[in-house]
């Protein structure tokens, strides 16, 4: 069993990933800035009220976990005081190194490159300019944790295009991997349900393959 600690855990992403992570036996601490009316823990899952921007409650949470993710939408304007995401993953990685903590990430699927050689999903003519600015903070915290020096055991995991609560899917128990190419099924569809994305990321903690490095998850 591993204690899995995640920031955004009560989110679309972060609650499915909490939910596979509970029916594998693992503990899980679910950190979130706001913590819902009637939240309750049990057994294996403590609910715990922080900020991911919380340099020392990281260190913190790496002391104690096996793993840390990040599963927090990259908004372009920050939390709304400011603060960015991608100013967070300094301290993030600095702990994660510090004890020996690897560090997942819930990246976005904007950064792929549509084909070998690019070009990048984001940089495409019909890519909708309304998200451009949240992918574009997903893309950069991506070049962020690729030059980072503190040796930490990152991994970044991109899910298909059609990925979100708008488009919740069916669990299948299946899922493909790749690496920086966006996929797709044989119709053109580049689409994961929630409960499968969770399963390919849970499937990396438990037996981990990506290391300091991108993949992407689709059907």
């Amino acid at each position: 069993m591993s204690t899995i600690a995640i920031f955004g855990g009560t989110g679309y992403a972060g609650s499915a990933i909490r939910d596979e992570a509970l029916r594998r036996g693992h503990r899980v601490v679910s950190v979130t800035r706001m913590l819902p009316d009637g939240t309750a823990g049990g057994p294996d899952l403590e609910f715990r009220e922080g900020s991911v921007h919380d340099a020392a409650l990281a260190d913190q949470v790496a002391a104690e976990a096996d793993v840390i993710v990040v599963s927090i939408r990259f908004a372009p304007g920050g939390s709304g005081d400011g603060v960015k995401m991608l100013d967070a993953f300094p301290a993030l990685t600095r702990a994660a190194a510090a004890h020996g903590t690897r560090l997942g990430v819930v990246g976005g699927a904007a950064s792929l490159l549509v084909a070998e050689g690019g070009p990048r999903l984001i940089d495409t003519p019909e890519f909708p300019d309304q998200f451009k600015g949240e992918a574009g903070s997903a893309a950069e915290a991506l070049e962020a944790l690729r030059a980072d020096a503190t040796g930490a055991d990152w991994f970044f995991v991109s899910p298909a295009a059609g990925f979100g609560s708008y488009n919740p899917g069916e669990p299948t128990g299946k899922y493909r991997v790749g690496g920086d190419v966006l996929l797709t099924d044989e119709s053109g569809k580049s689409e994961i349900s929630g409960a499968d994305f969770a399963l390919a990321f849970v499937d990396e903690i438990e037996r981990p393959r990506h290391h300091r490095t991108r993949f992407t998850v689709a059907y």
